[in-house]
């Protein structure tokens, strides 16, 4: 199955995710596990289940690796990488460096986002997941009966089946959609050429990673969201700090903007843009939809299994990632609210231990922290601001720390952001935290082994950091949160101690 451009990186990327050469084994009677899809969820069950001794089959109809490597994490962090390297000799005359940017050779950006791809397909490919004991089959699956599956006419069956289907981009009812200058976070990654005029429709994570990062390589980038915020998961504060990032880098924001029509002309792709009662027209050379995403569940035959799923296609699952086919388990993004790699990965080991041994791990407990890989980065994990906490019924307080007191932010020049710790009100139980800095997307771990260790705010205090550095700033919400204790009568038990201690 040709890619687009066939070039030595993706012929290199088809031979470990999809090689033409391969000869699928001979089934088995029936197998322990039988996993449908080979992205990252997929993956890690197959690979997980082979290592523990299970007799393992997977199934996948495209390529192996899903959207995380072919489509999503590593192509667009190799992009990011590239627009990161153009605005840091922008900024570089501000740390006293004079340099110029000549020019973006887009071309050889994206050919070196193919060649990175290319280079960590072999983690995911073919035959590494033969080498350790999975039968790897491509094609189409599909049920026959609750406790089989067909791929091209060879039938799988199984004690027990995991669906790790993944999800694809969500078209918007937007109609004119179906020109090539449309693209998706799929079809974005085959550009060889900036446009040089994009609109982006929907000011989500992914929306907001790519317009930055266009806009950084040379493009002209108007960010439409229909909302009245952008990244109207996260703390507002964050959004804000992350609107006034974008429009630094010339991207022109338009909230509360809706596009509804989009006309193909020869030399140019008319966007009609309704914004409150005011309707306007944009003319742009190409149009990048990042508006959601939908589970991939067509052609599965799940009716036939007795797998129930819902009306955007998401497989229907209880606390342990069972469907309602007893046998049948679901991991990934086929099934969770959380759409990202990690949490498929966790997925994934939960459902490994309930599936095959009887296990009660709970998606619930999982805790999943989440990152927007914009500059400055938006980290955040469990009830992530106040007004969170608020909609769960948790009475909380919040400990802030704006990074230009930091001093490696300072010095750094990247001041900008700020860490915000939600705890328990009365206590120092962290509930969780939302982080905007350069470095949020490493920070957030520290604040995820805290709360999976029941580590309080107050623990935090007494972890040494190295000087300088950006985790800093946790520390000194730790500390904010000690003086907190030191109550008047503490302050008075404190003084008369010492007052006593004088005496001697």
């Amino acid at each position: 199955m040709p890619i687009d451009p066939d070039d030595a990186s993706n012929r290199a990327l088809l031979a470990e995710v999809r090689p033409a050469d391969w000869t699928p084994p001979a089934p088995a009677s029936r197998y322990d596990l039988v996993v449908v899809g080979g992205g990252t969820a997929g993956l890690v069950s197959a690979a997980g289940a082979a290592g523990l001794g299970a007799r393992v089959a997977l199934v996948e109809r495209a390529m192996l690796g899903g959207d995380c490597l072919n489509t999503g994490c590593v192509p667009s962090k190799a992009l990011l990488a590239s627009a990161h390297a153009a605005a840091d000799v922008r900024r570089a005359a501000a740390l006293g460096v004079h340099a110029t940017l000549d020019r973006v050779d887009l071309a050889a950006v994206m050919a070196r986002v193919r060649a990175a791809r290319a280079a960590v397909a072999p983690h995911d490919g073919a035959r590494r997941m033969a080498s350790l004991g999975v039968h790897v089959f491509f094609g189409q699956a599909g049920f026959t009966s609750p406790a089989s599956i067909d791929v091209n006419g060879v039938g799988l069956a199984f004690s027990r089946a995991i669906i790790a289907t993944g999800a694809r981009p969500a078209m918007p009812p937007i109609e004119g959609l179906a020109d090539p200058r449309v693209l998706t976070s799929e079809s974005f990654f085959e550009l060889s050429t900036l446009p040089r005029r994009l609109a982006v429709v929907g000011g989500g994570p992914v929306g907001c990673e790519l317009a930055q990062a266009c806009a950084r390589l040379g493009s002209t980038v108007t960010l439409l969201e229909a909302a009245p915020r952008l990244l109207s998961r996260e703390d507002p504060d964050a959004a804000e700090v992350i609107r006034e990032a974008l429009h630094a880098d010339g991207v022109t924001v338009m909230t509360g903007a809706s596009a509804h029509h989009v006309e193909a002309r020869p030399d140019v792709l008319r966007v009609t843009i309704t914004r409150g009662a005011v309707g306007q027209v944009l003319d742009v050379d190409a149009l990048l939809v990042a508006t959601g995403r939908r589970a991939n569940t067509e052609g599965l035959g799940l009716d036939r299994a007795g797998v129930k799923h819902d009306e955007t296609g998401r497989v229907v699952v209880n606390d342990y990632l069972q469907t309602t086919n007893r046998r049948v388990y679901a991991a990934g993004d086929v099934c969770l609210p959380w759409q990202f790699t990690h949490a498929a990965d966790a997925s994934a080991r939960l459902v490994l231990r309930n599936a095959l041994f009887a296990g009660r791990a709970r998606a619930s407990r999982l805790l999943v922290p989440r990152v927007t890989f914009t500059d400055p980065e938006v980290a955040a994990i469990g009830l992530a601001h106040e007004a969170a906490a608020d909609a769960a019924g948790v009475r909380a307080h919040t400990f802030d720390v704006g990074f230009d007191t930091v001093d490696r932010a300072i010095v750094d020049g990247r001041a900008r952001g700020f860490a915000r710790i939600v705890v328990r009100a009365g206590s120092d139980r962290i509930l969780g935290a939302t982080i905007v800095c350069a470095r949020a997307g490493e920070l957030v771990s520290e604040v995820a082994v805290a709360m999976s260790a029941g580590l309080g705010l107050a623990g935090l205090a007494h972890v040494i950091h190295p000087y300088p550095g950006y985790a800093g700033a946790l520390k000194r919400a730790a500390d904010q949160y000690n003086r907190t204790r030191l109550t008047p009568r503490v302050a008075g038990m404190m003084r008369a101690w010492l007052g006593a201690r004088r005496r001697f």
